[in-house]
């Protein structure tokens, strides 16, 4: 099996005329607009939480629900379309392979990347639901926004080839994550362990992009060829180090610290 195709049942049209290259041009000139999305985000998300102090809190489920519905629908067609690809390659080439060549910018693969890159402008949007509900808004969830877009956004212009993985794991999770927002806005009640499930699979995810990383590390530092910048993996490196730092604390805080059993005996 060449690089690039595998194993799709059905391709659709979309997928077919799908022309990555016009995307790639647009998004080698353009990509710094995801600091512009950043900046315009981080002002409606705290000009809107000082904007909410004095007024009532607006309920949303049913916009909620949809958004959130949405965005499950979207991950969940996305880690459908994209595993055959993973799994292909894994198959046929190897790990090594897996995180080194970026083969999956042709075919099916192509037109799921594109809309995975996009698609973190259309995530911002979560936010807006916390500052209108005024729900609290931690550290964590701001800061994984902003750097997710802007990341994604930079590592398209390379075609990083670590991105396979971390558009896959990304997908899958969201699938989770967001059907489950989905289903808590239209007040369906789950017990405490789906929640820890849920940041689990969260967890899971920035661990083995932490040890991507370093894997990629040892394999630049023996000379192999290997398609991301050690530019790339500088900054890959730090983000997904400080996500797993962040999202092990939340975990630790919520779930297993002395405050949490509290909590749960209330």
């Amino acid at each position: 099996m060449e690089p690039g195709e595998h194993n799709y049942s059905i391709v659709f049209q979309f997928e077919k005329e799908w022309h990555e290259r016009n995307f790639l041009n647009y998004m080698q000139e353009r990509w710094t607009d995801s600091f512009v999305y950043s900046a315009v985000y981080v002002l409606v998300v705290f000009g809107g939480q000082f904007l909410m102090k004095r007024r009532p809190k607006y309920e949303l489920r049913p916009f909620l629900a949809l958004w959130s519905g949405i965005l499950a629908i979207f991950s969940i067609a996305g880690a459908i379309r994209t595993w055959p690809e993973l799994i292909s390659v894994l198959s046929n080439h190897g790990l090594q392979y897996s995180v080194c060549v970026p083969t999956y910018f042709k075919g099916v693969t192509s037109f799921w990347s594109f809309l995975f890159t996009v698609s973190k402008v259309y995530e911002l949007g979560d936010t807006v639901f916390i500052v209108l509900r005024k729900q609290p808004l931690i550290f964590l969830h701001w800061y994984h926004h902003i750097t997710v877009l802007i990341y994604v956004w930079y590592s398209y212009t390379d075609h990083t080839a670590p991105g396979r993985w971390f558009m896959v794991m990304n997908y899958t999770v969201h699938g989770f994550m967001y059907s489950y927002y989905a289903l808590r806005a239209l007040q369906f009640r789950f017990p405490k362990f789906v929640n820890m499930v849920i940041t689990s699979l969260q967890l899971t995810q920035m661990i083995i992009g932490v040890l991507i990383n370093i894997w990629i590390y040892k394999i630049k530092g023996r000379g192999e060829f290997c398609q991301q910048s050690y530019e790339n993996l500088l900054y890959s490196s730090v983000m997904y180090f400080t996500y797993f730092v962040l999202f092990a604390q939340f975990f630790f805080t919520t779930y297993l610290s002395k405050s949490a059993y509290r909590q749960k005996g209330d």
